[in-house]
């Protein structure tokens, strides 16, 4: 085998040292596009407070009359009640602290500025649990709260076509938008790839979602599957929603504090706690929110979702 030659030039090892490195800020592989939090209509709160009132609801809330000669008729009396104890919805926080050295942000902050960089990112990682917060508490939570009356049992494990239409059913006025784990969606696709109705897609808030009745289908991994943003194995659960947004509506609305001293988006805040005896720069990052199911079926629950059937398609050549 021939030796190598030696080449009587500037090494690359060498000529790196003199060379301005093009670099990026960091990257968080965590990150999501949160398409829920985009697309939920959100109410400012002056005291962080959120009442829902409602009213005692009958087959008629109030008899009414109908004829083309009133006078003949007497016009019935009433009124319409109100709940007593209607629920009261308080924002939580969500809180962070950065810590930056001093000497670290005053000499290592070109091209990227150290401390912004590590408040972004935390902002970042706060927006994130936002909007699991949103799906998942245990107070406010979407999956939490829905109503007994407004979920539904996939018919054969697998998501069919047949389940989201039953989910429309349940949420049938001015349903906004489906949410579901990526694999969910994937196992959506493949159904209604099977029976030959292979869903459409819509361009909407930036990004291209397939669409299910003209309604929507907007992927999160906020939706688990077993438990798990990034499920492991082939098989595993999850829950598909169907929800209807927006005060006006009657649907669901997303809380934050209005009015926040050194806010930098929506209902969060950076304050600067000041440096200890060491050098080391202190930020208290905070995030006030919460959600409100204004109406029993503004959301549905499809239950028991199995994201990992698939199928062989084999193509017939005739």
């Amino acid at each position: 085998m021939p030796e190598k030659p030696i080449i009587n030039a500037l090494s690359s090892e060498a000529a790196y040292q003199l060379a301005n490195v093009t670099k990026t800020a960091p990257q968080f592989g965590a990150l999501t596009p949160r398409w829920l939090t985009r697309l939920l209509e959100f109410k400012g709160l002056e005291s962080g407070i959120y009442r829902v009132n409602k009213v005692v609801e009958g087959e008629t809330p109030l008899d009414a009359l109908c004829s083309q000669d009133p006078r003949k008729i007497e016009i019935p009396k009433g009124y319409v009640e109100y709940a007593k104890k209607p629920r009261e919805y308080e924002l939580g926080a969500i809180s962070a602290i950065i810590n930056v050295d001093t000497k670290i942000s005053d000499v290592y902050s070109s091209p990227y500025d150290q401390i912004g960089e590590q408040i972004s990112l935390a902002i970042e990682s706060i927006k994130e649990r936002q909007e699991s917060q949103i799906i998942n508490s245990d107070d406010y939570g979407l999956l939490k709260n829905a109503a007994d009356s407004q979920r539904a049992q996939t018919r054969d494990g697998r998501p069919m076509p047949d389940d989201l239409d039953e989910l429309i059913t349940k949420v049938w006025k001015e349903p906004s938008f489906f949410l579901a784990h990526p694999r969910a969606v994937a196992a959506f696709e493949r159904e209604a790839t099977r029976r030959g109705v292979p869903p459409v897609t819509v361009s909407l808030v930036g990004g291209t979602f397939i669409t299910w009745r003209g309604i929507p289908v907007i992927p999160t991994d906020k939706l688990f599957v077993d438990g798990q943003k990034n499920p492991k194995g082939q098989t595993g659960k999850t829950n598909i929603l169907l929800v209807r947004t927006g005060e006006a509506k009657r649907g669901v609305v997303g809380l934050y504090q209005t009015g926040l001293p050194n806010e930098q988006s929506r209902g969060l805040s950076v304050r600067f706690r000041g440096i200890d005896d060491n050098g080391v720069a202190s930020y208290l990052l905070s995030l006030y929110c919460s959600a409100a199911i204004l109406a029993d079926d503004a959301v549905a629950v499809l239950e028991d979702v199995e994201v990992g059937e698939y199928y062989d398609y084999k193509t017939i050549v005739r």
